[in-house]
């Protein structure tokens, strides 16, 4: 979780472990007011660093059609458009995304609760 220096939360994510090699980004929401701000980038980064601590090798997600902004968002951060998955096949509403391992290390080991959002 993301939170301002006085402990507000302004961003969230989570892992689901989707087999022994893979999860899934869920949750990924950062509020509208601090986008720009690197919030997103601190929730996904540290999402990443869980998953490598977890040995996960690739990270999947799942964002919707008309979320153009967390579209570019995911594809400025690497992960490629992959068919979609699981729940989400045959959703003509959802985009899935994926990127393999290793991930990069977390900007700051606790940039999401000491950066000013």
């Amino acid at each position: 979780m993301a939170r301002t220096p006085d402990g507000q939360a302004v961003g969230c994510g989570a892992l689901r472990q989707l087999d022994a090699g893979s999860a899934e980004i869920k949750r990924m929401f950062v509020l509208p007011e601090t986008r720009g701000s690197g919030a997103a980038t601190a929730v996904l980064r540290a999402l990443e660093a869980e998953a490598r601590a977890r040995g996960f090798g690739e990270l999947k997600l799942e964002t919707g059609t008309a979320q153009p902004e967390a579209m570019r968002f995911y594809e400025r951060e690497g992960y490629g458009r992959i068919e979609n998955f699981g729940p989400y096949e045959g959703e003509p509403l959802s985009v899935c995304y994926a990127k393999s391992g290793p991930f990069e290390r977390p900007i700051r080991t606790a940039i999401a609760k000491t950066r000013n959002f």
